[in-house]
């Protein structure tokens, strides 16, 4: 080995080279409202119903109990008198046309129901993904569902000569909804009003908790009809019903029907609950409740979420029922 001899370095080692994991596959979407697609479970669930099957399967049999009663006593009737068979059949088919009227009416009553509900959640769908088909659709389905009302001519007009100038969905949505509820939520929140201020003022009035009871259940029954009609459903037996059900869940899951401390420091900021009597406080809770339902209601019959406009509030409402009650007080006990 010479001096000119250089040792040779050793291999210098290259870092290993990993190969990069593949990415995740992004998550899929969340489903949309009203799809059942999505849930397949669920949809098969819907398509048959041990109970729906069970009171169709009674229905059936107490109209045809109803019948066949009808038919022997008919029968009878011609076998004692023609001429009171006769008039026994034509008030049978009377009440056969009658009852089929019904029928229909409740039927038509809640496919109304269900179509707002259709049209809410495209709305809502509609407002979160910016969808002109949607925005395109509900402008389609609020006139139809208006279209034979007078008072909302002028609206639907005003709708039919912007709505084309009007390109993104949100602003057509937002536009819709100031030029068709603005004056239904008017007179939606006049009928709340009035209708807790009746209770408050009734329930105080009434000796025993079985009237309240029974005042408390009518009043919110055609203050619920009254707001149905009024966005366009026009409800009724078992569409009054069905909306209640509707309403009450609408509670259950906002979580609202209790009282909020605010809403009760408005009345013991006032000093009221030290000046009124105990019926008059149970009044006045019962109209707030009463208040409560018919914004809930609002939620469910009214057609477009609030959006643009502000939905009316309860404390708003709570504190009328405040104020007149405290102004009833101070005319029935002047100052000295």
């Amino acid at each position: 080995m010479t001096i000119d001899d250089k040792p040779e370095k050793p291999a210098i080692r290259q870092p290993r080279v990993f190969a990069a994991p593949p990415p995740a596959p992004p998550p899929p979407p969340p489903p949309e409202d009203g799809d059942d697609e999505t849930i397949p479970h669920l949809a098969e669930r819907r398509r048959f119903s041990w109970g729906g099957l069970f009171w169709s399967a009674t229905g059936g049999l107490i109209s045809m109990a109803i019948g066949y009663s009808a038919y022997r006593f008919v029968e009878d009737l011609f076998a004692r008198e023609d001429w009171l068979g006769w008039l026994a059949l034509g008030l049978a088919c009377a009440a056969g046309v009658a009852a089929a009227v019904i029928i229909i009416r409740e039927i038509w009553a809640l496919f109304r129901l269900e179509k707002i509900g259709e049209i809410r959640a495209i709305a809502d769908r509609a407002f979160r993904h910016d969808s002109a088909p949607d925005a395109k659709a509900i402008s389609d389905n609020l006139r139809a569902l208006y279209r034979s009302r007078p008072d909302m001519a002028n609206a639907l007009t005003l709708l039919s000569q912007h709505d084309s100038q009007i390109m993104d969905p949100r602003d057509r949505l937002k536009l819709m909804e100031r030029l068709l509820m603005q004056e239904l939520d008017r007179d939606a929140a006049r009928l709340i009003a009035r209708s807790a201020r009746r209770v408050s003022i009734v329930t105080a009035v009434l000796p025993t908790a079985y009237l309240d009871v029974l005042v408390v259940a009518s009043q919110n029954m055609m203050m619920l009809r009254g707001l149905a009609s009024l966005y366009g459903v026009r409800p009724h037996l078992f569409g009054t019903m069905k909306l209640a059900r509707m309403v009450v869940t609408h509670l259950a899951v906002t979580g609202s029907i209790a009282f909020t401390d605010a809403l009760m420091q408005q009345f013991i900021g006032r000093g009221l609950v030290g000046r009124v009597s105990a019926r008059v406080g149970e009044g006045a809770i019962n109209g707030i409740m009463t208040a409560r339902i018919g914004l809930a209601a609002m939620d469910v019959v009214r057609p477009l979420p609030f959006r643009s406009l502000r939905k009316p509030s309860l404390s708003s409402i709570a504190s009328r029922i405040g104020e007149r009650a405290a102004k009833d007080i101070d005319e029935d006990n002047p100052p000295a």
